[in-house]
């Protein structure tokens, strides 16, 4: 347990041995169907791998109908309320300059604030609508959720150190249509493709921006999704690149199908997983002094490296060696 004095949470990341750790997919559905079928996927996968392995994000910006924002937010709320114990459910509301804003977090907040992990607020511009969300939360009992926030434009993208910085703020996601579009024709399409995204200079620096901002305040980078949802490689090859090129621990999932292959991209290998838990163990043994593994020197800095890992394996479901597993008990 982490509240253990020799755990290595404990010793390793002292204060912030406490932090929840997001899943590293968040699925994104709007329409009824697709909500219900999502939180049912969430159950069975919770069954599969023991562990909430990816959150559900209930979606009113894209999938309440024009003039139907009210009624959306009453199904969502009702989704909620009926979604399976242990899960992770969340909801996208209108961004907080739209009408419905205010009206979403009453209603999802106020029937059901009990049931959700977190609020994504979309268009985020700076710290002003942080604030303005933040204050919206406290009016409905929501003081102890935590805002993520989508990125998706160049002004953004420059306030994107000072919207980490703000304790409110969990995780930031980048929205890479919305940035493109944002930039009247100067960005091509491709930039929004599978494999465009990661070369145009201008997405790529947003993207590194996100991320930067994020683990300089310690909070989650969230990658964009990918709209090739039918094409698995690409899929596989983006969350790749995004989770060992990028700095991202965390991607969106439009389509089911998305999910195990996000999974799989920000999963360590079994090989990784088996060498940070024997580093692990014999650091602990050593009451946390430097160790000699194999010729290489190893200390606290590696240490928390290799505990990363064996988080980021249980966040994705791998199987951990017998020896660890006591610390995740």
């Amino acid at each position: 347990m982490s509240n253990c004095p020799n755990h290595p949470a404990a010793v390793l990341l002292g204060a912030q041995a406490g932090t929840t750790a997001l899943p590293v997919c968040d699925h994104y559905s709007g329409v009824e169907v697709r909500m219900r079928k999502s939180l049912q996927l969430q159950a069975e996968m919770m069954g599969e791998f023991g562990t909430c392995v990816f959150d559900v994000t209930l979606d009113c910006e894209d999938g309440a109908p024009v003039g139907g924002e009210a009624a959306h937010a009453h199904l969502v709320a009702s989704l909620l309320r009926e979604s399976p114990a242990g899960g992770r459910v969340a909801v996208r509301v209108h961004p907080v300059g739209h009408p419905a804003f205010a009206q979403d977090m009453d209603i999802i907040l106020g029937e059901a604030v009990d049931r959700l992990c977190h609020v994504m607020i979309p268009k985020v511009e700076g710290v002003d609508d942080i604030v303005y969300a933040e204050n919206a939360l406290r009016r409905n009992g929501g003081e102890r959720l935590q805002l993520h926030v989508l990125i998706e434009s160049p002004a953004a993208v420059h306030r994107a150190f000072e919207i980490a910085a703000h304790p409110r703020v969990q995780s930031l996601s980048f929205g890479l249509m919305d940035f493109v579009s944002a930039h009247g024709g100067a960005i091509p399409a491709s930039a929004m493709s599978s494999r465009g995204q990661f070369e145009h200079p201008l997405v790529v620096r947003a993207k590194l921006e996100i991320a930067s901002a994020c683990h300089a305040h310690g909070k989650v980078p969230s990658h964009c999704v990918v709209t090739e949802f039918k094409d698995a490689a690409a899929l596989q090859s983006a969350a790749t690149r995004a989770a060992r090129e990028f700095g991202y621990t965390r991607m969106w999932s439009i389509h089911p199908a998305q999910i195990r292959p996000i999974l799989a991209a920000m999963a360590p290998d079994e090989a990784e997983v088996l060498s940070a838990a024997r580093i692990l163990r014999a650091a602990q043994a050593a009451d946390w002094a430097p160790i000699n593994d194999s010729g290489s020197l190893h200390d606290r800095a590696s240490y928390r490296y290799f505990w990363h890992v064996l988080e980021r394996a249980r966040a994705t479901g791998k199987s951990l060696p017998p020896e660890v597993l006591h610390w995740f008990a």
